[in-house]
């Protein structure tokens, strides 16, 4: 499917702050503003809001219609929330909040202040219940939005295989009802989650859970809503499902897709049990789909179109067989976004003439990517999937912060 860029908007609105744990410490308003425009994202989250330091950030913002700018590039404020507390078994669930106001963000984070501190980490544990934080959170607001993060993640998402639930319902109870919308993360898609019928009215969004403004990261997963102009324009797309698709990276590219140990260098799509050790093995999220699954994907009558790509850099360091964030990586990188503008619109919208015109061998990679023809070894344990490239497996680099010799273009 080539899309219209020009007549979307492209959210990634799930992002951290530098006040976050194994984030990068150069994360600000200007270098993400100026990234996610290279990148071709139309709006981010502001994450973070609940850390104090980072909240005197956001304010210095300007605000219109819910929306606040740096500059010319809007945000939406928005945090995550960790909720690690009992019920029937210990439950460790992550939210993503998104608010109207700094006004109604004051509000949660006086609230946030009765139950524990918020100020060691941008993203803050507290012993509250699902059902009750959005109780709380919807007597302060009926604008407020509360997304389960990464819902399938085995440790921290709301379906998880450690610590999940079965449904939203056994989850948050009479206030499911508030809840409009869950996270895919990177090891799951929107197909997978059509298997379940408890979400056939709810929307399936994508967002990057970024630890830094590097375009390998931002926005490696992001959504994609009709022109967002105002607060409300985003919060009536999602509550009425409307939103116009999603872009993710294939399933099998996240570090929890299939079961595994990373101990022992053992994965699979079935078994439970590791041969090696005889230890349990981490259930991953395709069988976690499949033992909670209740329907066949078409009696989800509310599919959305999605993209199933890799970030560009993926794509390059596999070309010119260097390092995803080397120097001749950035060059080759730079050279692209210097023709064509963002990056979405090399991956999703320039044609075959135009790629082929800039280099013939990462143009094939580009094409097999849009059309989610790439195979992909899958990520098991924490181990992000590898990218398999003419019998050779290639695989990502680790987490943030990356050090990295650029040449920037603005």
């Amino acid at each position: 499917m080539i899309m219209d860029l020009s007549k979307v908007t492209i959210a990634d609105i799930h992002i951290h702050s530098k006040y976050s744990r194994a984030c990068s410490k150069d994360l600000s308003f200007e270098n993400l503003a100026k990234w996610a425009k290279i990148k071709g994202l139309n709006l981010l989250g502001t994450g973070d809001f609940t850390h104090p330091k980072w909240l005197e950030e956001i304010k210095q913002l300007r605000e219109e219609n819910g929306l606040y700018y740096y500059e010319n590039f809007p945000f939406v404020l928005s945090g995550e929330i960790s909720l690690i507390y009992t019920k029937g078994r210990g439950r460790r669930v992550h939210l993503v909040l998104v608010a109207p106001s700094i006004e109604v963000v004051e509000k949660i984070n006086a609230y946030l202040d009765t139950k524990g501190r918020r100020d060691y980490d941008g993203r803050p544990i507290f012993k509250i219940d699902c059902e009750e934080f959005a109780k709380q959170m919807i007597a302060i607001s009926q604008d407020i939005e509360l997304i389960p993060a990464h819902a399938w993640t085995p440790w921290f998402g709301i379906f998880g295989s450690k610590t999940g639930f079965n449904s939203l319902k056994e989850a948050f109870g009479e206030q499911e009802k508030h809840i409009h919308a869950i996270e895919t993360g990177m090891s799951s898609d929107p197909e997978m989650n059509w298997k379940l019928s408890f979400l056939n009215n709810k929307a399936i969004v994508s967002f990057s859970d970024s630890h830094s403004f590097w375009p390998f990261r931002l926005g490696r997963e992001a959504s994609i809503f009709s022109k967002i102009e105002s607060y409300q324009d985003l919060i009536k797309q999602i509550r009425e499902n409307s939103i116009v698709g999603t872009i993710e990276t294939d399933p099998a590219y996240g570090k929890y897709h299939w079961n595994g140990h990373r101990a022992c260098n053992y994965y699979s799509k079935e078994n439970n049990i590791c041969p090696v050790c005889g230890d349990m093995l981490t259930i991953g999220v395709e069988s976690r789909v499949g033992e909670i699954g209740n329907q066949k994907i078409d009696e989800n009558k509310n599919h959305k179109f999605y993209f199933k790509i890799l970030p560009l850099h993926e794509l390059i360091s596999v070309s010119i067989s260097s390092g995803l964030a080397s120097k001749k990586t950035w060059e080759v990188y730079n050279k692209m976004i210097e023709r064509f503008g963002n990056e979405f619109n090399i991956l999703l919208t320039a044609s075959r003439e135009e790629l082929m015109s800039f280099d013939e061998k990462l143009a094939d990679l580009i094409l097999k990517n849009r059309a989610g023809k790439l195979e992909v070894k899958p990520g098991y344990d924490g181990e992000y999937g590898k990218l398999i490239v003419a019998g050779k497996e290639i695989g990502v680099e680790e987490d943030e912060p990356i050090k990295t010799a650029q040449k920037t273009l603005f």
